[in-house]
């Protein structure tokens, strides 16, 4: 048993010391605070979630969801550490390519049946068959998983996948390389257990609530599309008795000024602030208006594949409308959350990440101006051949907000014309990815806090590479990162790459911008990665 291994049962262990009889009381017991008889959190989502099934979702609201109804091997606790979930531990062969995770003999689903080895290896196999099509296949290859980028392409069988149940409650895995946070990675969605007898019985309808069977500490109640989704307690969860909060609700809010109304309300015990309006809410509630690092990034990036604009080929035009976006103006008059500029895809906020200086970073926004007009006219656009393009965002006020000031930037400044679409989520998602556009919003949260979680996005096969940038010294950066002991100067080079060919435009790294009912327990704030759970929750009494 390694140390590690040690580490992750011990925490386990001092854990299961919280029992439940503190709870009938009606106080915490760990803090003493007395717990409100309703323990119910209601929270607001901006667009209905791309689905419930681990291996399909692949969004932030939906992973938020998944997290709750599905348990992987390994968690996070409030800072962002690996905690143990399904696994009280792993541990590791000499040359760090083989993980071994020993899984708890008390986990269930929530019929009752038990959680074991084989639900991960179907799950696993199920993310990467070409016949699923599942958005996150590539995650599975870029966990260095033996085999899997052959499967997706369809080279190899399925069963070839480099995970093996040795017995019910041991998990094996195989990995092409050596990859020191593989462990960090299986706190994902798409890494999550699947019922296989459920899914087979039912398809896909096997995640309707009348139909889903999951092994998290909630089980799905109600599903209203485009309205609500509703979680309860799942009463065959390993730690159901140490679980506090009840039920979770979450609505379906498109318009986040309309969701303020609602939390003021009392409707809602939490919502983001809609943009600009953070320091009138720190004044007039400074207990709940809240603002803090996000491990996540807000772009544009140019639609550089065989179909895209012929102007967006020349790096000159992609970097001039770079470098005319007023960063600071975006970030301070529109957002006022705390948001930083960004002029590096990976944020600072990114663990072991030192963020390049790039040449853009460093200038004035006067010098970047002219900078810019200079590059488009070399590119050949100026009064008597203007740019024009359209550029797609999905439904949001703030959204809006930031693609209006954009396309007001490029007008005045370099008499470029744009029009702006506004999609519905799901709708433009397929848009984005279907390479049917010129220029698309983009935000991505990390899937684990290193920098290869962003920057492996620009990768030419990458899944999520929507705008099919492509750039072999990148790639061969990217794939020289997954050994080196130190990739500080290797991901300092591939900054600077993008920064030179501009296939996006970063505009600013997130802050979670809440406002946050304060009879609301444990919010992991310093979690920048955001990786929450209900079942560490709690509500106060007021």
């Amino acid at each position: 048993m390694n140390k590690q291994t040690r580490l992750l049962i011990a925490g386990f262990l001092s854990s299961t010391f919280i029992t439940g009889a503190a709870f009938a009381a009606g106080v915490h017991p760990t803090t003493g605070e007395a717990l409100a008889d309703d323990q119910t959190f209601t929270y607001r989502i901006l667009d209905e979630h791309s689905s419930v099934d681990p291996q399909v979702v692949e969004d932030v609201s939906g992973a938020e969801i998944v997290r709750d109804l599905f348990e992987g091997l390994m968690n996070q606790d409030r800072d962002g550490n690996l905690v143990p979930g399904v696994a009280t531990g792993f541990t590791t062969n000499d040359t760090k390519d083989v993980y071994t995770f020993t899984l708890r003999d008390t986990a269930k689903w929530s019929n009752g049946d038990p959680v074991i080895a084989s639900d991960f290896v179907f799950a696993w196999k199920r993310a990467v068959d070409p016949e699923l099509s599942s958005p996150y296949a590539w995650f599975v290859q870029l966990m260095s998983i033996e085999n899997a980028g052959a499967i997706i392409a369809g080279e190899t069988a399925v069963d070839e996948l480099g995970v093996k149940a040795i017995d019910d409650h041991t998990l094996e895995v195989r990995l092409s390389a050596p990859l020191p946070y593989f462990a960090q990675m299986t706190t994902h969605a798409t890494t999550f257990p699947a019922p296989q007898k459920v899914i087979e019985a039912h398809g896909d309808a096997w995640t309707k609530p009348e139909n889903i069977v999951s092994n998290g500490a909630y089980v799905l109640t109600e599903h209203l599309p485009q309205e609500r989704s509703v979680r309860e307690r799942n009463t065959m969860y390993w730690d159901n008795e140490n679980t506090i909060v009840d039920k979770v609700v979450a609505l379906v809010i498109n318009d986040e000024n309309v969701a303020l109304t609602r939390y003021l309300a009392g409707e809602l015990d939490r919502t983001e602030v809609p943009a600009g309006q953070f320091p009138r809410l720190q004044k007039e509630h400074p207990a709940e208006a809240i603002s803090f690092p996000r491990l996540c990034n807000y772009y544009y990036t140019f639609n550089l594949s065989e179909d895209g604009p012929e102007a967006f080929k020349d790096p000159r035009v992609r970097q001039a409308l770079s470098l005319a976006v007023d960063r600071k103006i975006i970030t301070e008059k529109i957002l006022a959350g705390g948001q930083p500029e960004a002029y590096t895809f990976a944020p600072e906020a990114t663990a072991g990440f030192t963020v390049p200086e790039v040449e853009m970073s460093a200038m004035t926004q006067a010098e970047r101006d002219s900078l810019a007009k200079e590059l488009l006219a070399e590119a050949g656009y100026g009064p008597d051949n203007p740019l024009t393009f359209n550029m797609i965002y999905n439904t949001s006020e703030s959204h809006k907000k930031i693609a209006v000031a954009l396309g007001q930037m490029w007008k005045q400044k370099l008499g470029v014309q744009t029009d702006l679409g506004n999609l519905e989520w799901k709708v433009f998602l397929e848009t984005r990815g279907n390479q049917d556009f010129d220029l698309a919003r983009g935000a991505w949260c990390g899937d684990y806090n290193e920098a290869s979680t962003f920057l492996d996005l620009l990768q030419s096969d990458s899944g999520y590479n929507d705008g099919k940038f492509q750039n072999t010294r990148v790639d061969e950066l990217l794939a020289s990162a997954k050994i080196a002991s130190d990739t500080t100067k290797i991901y300092t080079e591939v900054e600077q790459i993008l920064a030179q060919e501009s296939p996006i435009i970063p505009i600013y790294h997130y802050a979670g911008v809440y406002m946050m009912d304060s009879d609301v327990g444990n919010w992991p704030v310093d979690n920048v990665e955001q990786n929450w759970y209900s079942k560490n929750l709690y509500k106060i009494a007021e």
